[in-house]
C-alpha cells in the first residue's frame, strides 16, 4: 500500500544526485504544507521499495534533511519531518517586501463601504432578538434563493443555509452528510483547502482529471459508476485552478450517474460568476438533478466579508441544521445584513469584478509574454487565475526560486490529490496590474535561474548543511 509521502512525490524524478533529489522534494512537500511538521516518514526500507530505490539512497536523503534541520530521528520511533527552528515562515525579498500568489482573491468591492452603513441601521431592528442565526436570516435567504431562479434553478428560502463562508460551509455539508472511511472523487487540480477538509474528515480521495480545455467526463462517470463514492466534490464553472466550465450536457449525465451509484455531489460555486467573456451561462449543477451547492460573497465582495450559503433539499438541509451546533451557533448578524445590501446592488457588483478581473487578466498575460516568453497564457474566460502549462515538471524547483526573490507561488502538485501536476503552476488574475508586473519580473527572473541550473537559497543552505 503507498504511503502517504510515496504518494506526495508523485511525478518525482530525480535529477543528479539521487539522495539529494529526493531530500530535496521532501523538504518542498514539509514547506509547502503538503506534509506536516511532527508527521512520521515511512521508514527507510518501506520508501526505498515504494519508490524502487536503494535503502542507501533513502538513508542519506533522510540524513541530509535531519542535517538541514527538515527532519528529526529518534532511535525507536523512527523519522518524522520538522521545521529548522530558525527558518523564516514568509520569506522577504530584499527591501522587505513580499507578493503572495498563493492567494487569488480581488479586492474590496467599491460599494462595500457604503452597505456597511447602510447595514447599521439593518442590524439595529436585530438588537432585541437573541442574536444567533443558524439558518441565516430570511431577507438574506430570499435573495440567494431568488438569485438561483434567476439562473434557471428554482429554489425556496427554506433550501438556503447562510455561513460563514465557503469553507464553512463545506465543513458542514461534510459534518451532516460525509462518511468517514469512505470515497470522495475530486478533480485534479482542484481547490486545495476542500481536499484537506475532506481527508479531515476520513475521506479517501479519487482523482479525476481536469484541464482548461474541460473534464474528461468519461472517466469522471466510469470512477463514479465503479467505486461508488460516498462524495464527488466538483467546481463546475469556472474551475479553481483550470479555468474551464462544464458543459449542461455532461452536468446531465454526471447527476444521472451520481444518483445511480448513491452519490452525493457537492458543487463548489464559489467562482461561478466571475465571468470575463465566457459568452454563455450554464444553469446551476442542481438545475441536472439532486447536488448540493456552496457559494460564497468572497471572490465578488471581498474575501474578509465571511459570508457564504448552502443549497440543498430540505431534508438535507433539517440534517444540517441538526449537526451546526456542534460547530458553531449561526453567522454573525452584522455581516448578513452587509450582505443583503449587496445583493441588492448584485448586477454592479458583478460587472465591477468582470472589470477588475479582465484588466488582471491582460497584466498576467503581458508579464508572461514579457518574461516568460517561452510560457503560453492558456484562455481564461473568467475565475480567478490562469493555470499556466510550464512545458516540463519544473514548478515546484520555479517555486523555490521564486521564494528566495520574494515571491510565494504555490507549485502544481499543491493543487492535486497524488503529488503530480508539477509541470503547472497557477497565476491569479485578481492583483492589481502594478502588483501582478512585479511578481511576473520576479517570476522571470526565477525562471532564468532556474533554466540556467542555478540553484535556490535553499538548496544551497541544506547543501551546506549537510557537509
Amino acid at each position: 500500500m503507498a504511503s502517504r509521502l510515496g504518494t506526495q512525490l508523485g511525478e518525482w524524478q530525480a535529477g543528479g544526485g539521487v539522495a539529494q533529489a529526493l531530500s530535496d522534494r521532501i523538504r518542498m512537500l514539509l514547506l509547502d504544507g503538503r506534509i506536516t511538521a511532527g508527521e512520521r516518514l515511512p521508514s527507510e526500507r518501506a520508501l526505498a521499495a515504494e519508490l524502487g530505490r536503494s535503502r542507501a539512497t533513502v538513508a542519506r536523503a533522510y540524513e541530509l534533511l535531519e542535517a538541514a534541520g527538515y527532519a528529526e530521528r529518534v532511535h525507536g520511533s523512527g523519522t518524522r519531518a520538522a521545521l529548522p527552528a530558525q527558518r523564516v515562515q514568509r520569506p522577504a525579498a530584499p527591501g522587505g517586501d513580499v507578493i503572495d500568489l498563493t492567494i487569488a482573491s480581488v479586492g474590496s468591492a467599491p460599494g462595500l463601504h457604503a452597505a456597511t452603513v447602510r447595514a447599521l441601521d439593518r442590524l439595529a431592528g436585530l438588537l432585541g432578538s437573541p442574536g444567533y442565526s443558524l439558518d441565516g436570516l430570511p431577507e438574506l435567504r430570499a435573495r440567494i434563493a431568488a438569485r438561483y431562479a434567476a439562473r434557471g434553478l428554482p429554489t425556496d428560502p427554506e433550501q438556503i443555509v447562510v455561513t460563514s463562508g465557503a469553507m464553512h460551509a463545506l465543513s458542514i455539508v461534510l459534518a451532516a452528510l460525509g462518511e468517514r472511511g469512505r470515497t470522495a472523487v475530486v478533480e485534479q487540480p482542484t481547490f486545495p483547502h476542500a481536499m484537506e477538509a475532506l481527508r479531515r474528515t476520513g475521506h479517501r480521495l479519487l482523482p479525476t482529471p481536469v484541464t482548461p480545455e474541460g473534464w474528461d467526463s468519461a472517466h469522471l462517470v466510469e470512477t463514479i459508476r465503479a467505486q461508488r463514492p460516498a462524495l464527488a466534490y466538483l467546481i463546475a464553472d469556472f474551475h479553481n485552478p483550470t479555468g474551464a466550465t462544464m458543459p449542461e450536457l455532461e452536468r446531465a449525465r454526471v447527476a444521472a450517474v451520481a444518483r445511480a451509484a448513491g452519490t452525493t455531489l457537492v458543487v463548489d460555486e464559489t467562482c461561478a460568476e466571475l465571468d470575463i467573456d465566457r459568452a454563455w451561462t450554464p444553469r446551476p449543477f442542481a438545475a441536472h438533478g439532486p447536488a448540493v451547492l456552496i457559494g460564497s460573497m468572497a471572490k465578488i465582495a471581498w474575501g474578509g466579508l465571511r459570508i457564504g450559503w448552502i443549497r440543498a433539499s430540505r431534508e438535507q438541509v433539517e440534517r444540517m441544521l441538526a449537526v451546526r451546533p456542534s460547530i458553531d451557533l449561526g453567522t454573525p448578524l452584522l455581516e448578513q445584513c452587509i450582505a443583503v445590501e449587496l445583493h441588492d446592488d448584485m448586477a454592479a457588483l458583478l460587472a465591477h469584478t468582470s472589470r477588475r478581473l479582465r484588466i488582471g487578466r491582460a497584466a498576467v498575460a503581458d508579464g508572461l509574454a514579457t518574461h516568460l516568453p517561452e510560457v503560453a497564457m492558456p484562455a481564461v474566460p473568467g475565475g480567478l487565475c490562469a493555470w499556466v502549462d510550464l512545458g516540463g515538471p519544473w514548478s515546484t524547483s520555479l517555486s523555490l526560486a521564486a521564494r528566495d526573490r520574494g515571491l510565494l507561488l504555490p507549485p502544481g502538485p499543491r493543487f492535486s490529490a497524488s503529488g503530480v501536476l508539477d509541470r503547472y503552476a497557477r497565476i491569479p488574475i485578481t492583483w492589481e496590474p502594478d502588483v501582478t508586473a512585479a511578481a511576473l519580473a520576479r517570476l522571470g527572473d526565477a525562471w532564468r535561474a532556474l533554466r540556467s541550473g542555478e540553484r535556490s537559497r535553499h538548496e544551497r543552505l541544506d547543501a551546506a548543511a549537510a557537509v
